[in-house]
């Protein structure tokens, strides 16, 4: 008879994924890729070589996250490079047993270069525990767009998030000088002090854009500030781009992102991997 210790340690999942794309002569091209564990990195067909931003798409095969794994991605674009990187789905924080799974991303861009990081939301389930930390360092006349957008819980299957634990590191630096960093703690607690506890909104999203001339979306990207159901609010301080949005229902709000996003990427399309 199969004796199974109850003491056996739970086995966890661990996973890094970088690449590195320069430009040259004939366009953009892939010069380091590394996969390790539970973390890919997949470039679509055709998306290198030609000109124009190649799509990057970052993905878990673990299916998740729970206490105690360790997911890394991570991209470095060389001098005049550009690049938009996302991941294949929405990435879910799990109920922790124990510990907090800790998810790093690492993206630095080179001189005159330009950077979205458009990853999908990530869906903390009750009793989840996530430590994430995202930075992004820039080169002299670089540029970036930064999205964020977590779900608590998804509406649609009757799931209600009451236990949660989420710290949240965000930062954009230029020449290695922050401009913007962004701390979000979310606990227990906050989420049942009204305002504080996003006055009852189920989903919720920031995006930030730094960069020469991003300041001249600010009036347009208002203009779209208008989906039912969706709190928003953009601002522009100190040649950033801010916008918040929450709602009860992740929908409305993906549609609302959706929006700013093409207002923000000049008309350019969402990644494949996204589905509206």
């Amino acid at each position: 008879m199969l004796t199974i210790p109850i003491n056996q340690p739970m086995q966890r999942s661990r996973g890094e994924a970088s690449v590195a794309l320069e430009h040259g002569t004939a366009g953009m091209r892939l010069t380091g890729l590394r996969q390790q564990g539970s973390a890919k990195c997949i470039l679509p067909y055709g998306a290198v070589g030609r000109g124009g931003a190649p799509e990057v798409v970052f993905l878990n095969t673990s299916g998740g996250l729970t206490g105690g794994d360790a997911l890394s991605y991570a991209m470095t674009l060389g001098p005049r490079a550009r690049a938009v990187a996302t991941t294949q789905t929405a990435e879910r924080a799990y109920r922790s047993s124990g510990g907090a799974a800790r998810v790093r991303v690492a993206m630095t861009v080179g001189a005159d270069g330009w950077l979205d990081w458009v990853p999908q939301e990530t869906i903390l389930f009750d009793g989840s525990c996530l430590d994430r930390r995202t930075t992004l360092d820039l080169a002299p006349g670089a540029g970036c767009l930064l999205l964020e957008s977590v779900v608590l819980g998804r509406a649609a299957m009757g799931e209600t998030v009451a236990r949660v634990a989420l710290r949240d590191w965000r930062e954009i630096r230029e020449s290695g000088r922050p401009v913007m960093v962004e701390p979000l703690v979310l606990t227990d607690r906050a989420l049942q002090t009204g305002a504080a506890g996003l006055a009852g909104a189920r989903v919720f999203a920031s995006v930030a854009m730094v960069g020469q001339g991003v300041a001249d979306l600010l009036d347009p990207v208002r203009a779209v500030l208008d989906e039912a159901g969706v709190t928003a609010a953009a601002s522009a301080p100190d040649g950033r781009l801010m916008l918040r949005m929450m709602a009860a229902d992740g929908w409305p709000l993906r549609r609302q992102v959706a929006r700013c996003l093409a207002v923000l990427r000049r008309g350019q399309p969402l990644p494949r991997v996204w589905q509206m």
